[in-house]
Formats: C-alpha cells, sequence, structure tokens
C-alpha cells in the first residue's frame, strides 16, 4: 500500500484488502491497525541476521499480552543454531523456510514451572493436573505469540506459525531438552522478508460468516462459502498455486484420522510428556 494515501484511503483499502470486497469505513485509523491487517505469513527469508536486541524486544511484547489468573503458563525456546534449525524443520515436515529464517521461536505450554516453584515451598498442586490449566497454557502462548509476530512486523519483519512442530511431539521435546509437563505448542519463524517472493495478504472468510450478534446464527445455506471459494481461487491463481476450493481443502484436512498426519496420536504423545489430562 503506497504510503502517500490519506488515513481514510488507507483505511478503506487495507479493510477492503482483507476480504477483497467493500468495506465499511473505519471509525479512525493507525499504524497499529494498519499493521494487523497487512498480515501475511512469510515463508521466503532474507539471508540477514536480526538487528541487536530484536528478541528481547518481541519478547517483551510476548510478555505484555494478556494472561490468565496472571499464571504466565507459557515459555518460549528461542533456536538460532543452524543445526538445531535444521533437524527441527525436519520434524516439522521438511519445511526450508524454517532453515532460512534466523529466529524460530517455538511456543511452549508450560506447567512444569507453577509446579517447581510449588515444590520448592513443599506445596504440592494436583489442579495443573487437569485439562483446564493445559489449555490455560496452550491459551497464553497463542496470545505471548500473536503480540511477538505484530511487533516483528511492526518492525519491518515477517514471520510465520509453523503448526507442524506438533507432528512429532516427544522428538521436538527431545531436541529442546523440555521437561515433563511441558509441551511445545506451535513454532514461529522470524526475519527480513523476501518481497520477491509475492507473498500477498490471504483473503479471509466474509465478516457475516464468522461475526454473529448475540446468538449463535447457524448457516442457512453456502451462498457466502461459495463467494470465499471463488476469491481464493482467485488469489491462488494469482500466487501461482494450484487452484483448490477452499471448503473441500477444509473437508478433506479433518476426513478422518488418517487426515491428521500422525497427530491422531496426540492425546498419547501428551501422556508421554506428563499430561493426564483429567
Amino acid at each position: 500500500m503506497p504510503d502517500t494515501l490519506p488515513p481514510a484511503a488507507a483505511a478503506e483499502a487495507s479493510l477492503a484488502r482483507r476480504h477483497r470486497a467493500p468495506a465499511p469505513p473505519a471509525p479512525a485509523w493507525n499504524t497499529v491497525l494498519e499493521t494487523i491487517l497487512a498480515h501475511r505469513s512469510i515463508r521466503h527469508f532474507l539471508p540477514r541476521d536480526l538487528p541487536p536486541n530484536t528478541l528481547e524486544t518481541l519478547i517483551a511484547a510476548a510478555q505484555s499480552a494478556a494472561t490468565s489468573s496472571n499464571l504466565q503458563l507459557w515459555s518460549v525456546v528461542a533456536v538460532r543454531e543452524k543445526a538445531r534449525k535444521s533437524r527441527l524443520a525436519q520434524l516439522a515436515g521438511q519445511q526450508d523456510f524454517i532453515d532460512q529464517a534466523p529466529l524460530l521461536l517455538v511456543w511452549l505450554a508450560d506447567l512444569h514451572r507453577l509446579e517447581s516453584l510449588a515444590a520448592l515451598r513443599g506445596q504440592p498442586v494436583t489442579g495443573t493436573l487437569y485439562l483446564e490449566e493445559f489449555m490455560v497454557g496452550l491459551i497464553d502462548a497463542a496470545l505471548a505469540a500473536q503480540n511477538t509476530l505484530l511487533a516483528a512486523e511492526s518492525l519491518g519483519l515477517g514471520g510465520v506459525y509453523v503448526g507442524a512442530i506438533r507432528n512429532h511431539p516427544l522428538e521436538v521435546a527431545g531436541e529442546l531438552a523440555l521437561p515433563p509437563r511441558v509441551f511445545a505448542a506451535f513454532g514461529m519463524a522470524i526475519g527480513w522478508p523476501d518481497r520477491a517472493a509475492g507473498e500477498e495478504v490471504k483473503p479471509r472468510l466474509p465478516r457475516e460468516v464468522v461475526l454473529h450478534h448475540e446468538t449463535y446464527r447457524p448457516a442457512q445455506d453456502d451462498t457466502p462459502i461459495a463467494g470465499y471459494n471463488a476469491t481464493m481461487r482467485e488469489f491462488q491463481r494469482e500466487q501461482a498455486m494450484r487452484p483448490i476450493d477452499w471448503t473441500q481443502q477444509c473437508i478433506d484436512r479433518v476426513r478422518d484420522a488418517a487426515a491428521l498426519r500422525g497427530r491422531e496420536t496426540m492425546r498419547d504423545s501428551l501422556a508421554a510428556l506428563g499430561f493426564p489430562l483429567r
């Protein structure tokens, strides 16, 4: 988006670009909204290191996120060593961009820290053995990670979430020397975007599909989704991707256990990592 656009025009362009459709005018506009709406997943990075103290700044942004009851049940492992990144890239579906990026962050749901603090005071706890606190750790990690990505993008960097870090939970835990009761929820590759790759803002579902007023309203038909399928096919052609029907792609992704690509054993992996999930 050209920097010369006046605020109203910049807002209209950003809002319309997210859905590839006309959007109501924003009540106000600022650089925070511009950064959020310009988000795109970056999978091509330049061979450049991050500036000094970038990591520390990003973690300060992460720690500024909300956290349930101030428990802060998350941690993150910063991986910059090339050999370790390469091993994790192989575990995460052989994704080359993890190797390219100067920084890989692995976000953790961390119940070990709190349990250790309780043990040091001679006060063993059992509430952390329940599903609720594991969910809190995952949510806390996701909130912190999103703050981090937005902070990175505001600095001109780019990144992408790596859900495939969950492909091999036990091996990832071994690679990162995770103690029991710590789970690697997802990764995040961060670096300088290679603009020549042409990665664009991906359209999202129409607003009326995800926004419900007062109560949930089940869809009466698939008309809005049909329009989104067409929009996604246009986006895929622009990005030189094989056009795929979005609805069918989603159905195929959850069709059966085999479609989960090894993650259907997640409950067993969590048990092995010390999460009984009562």
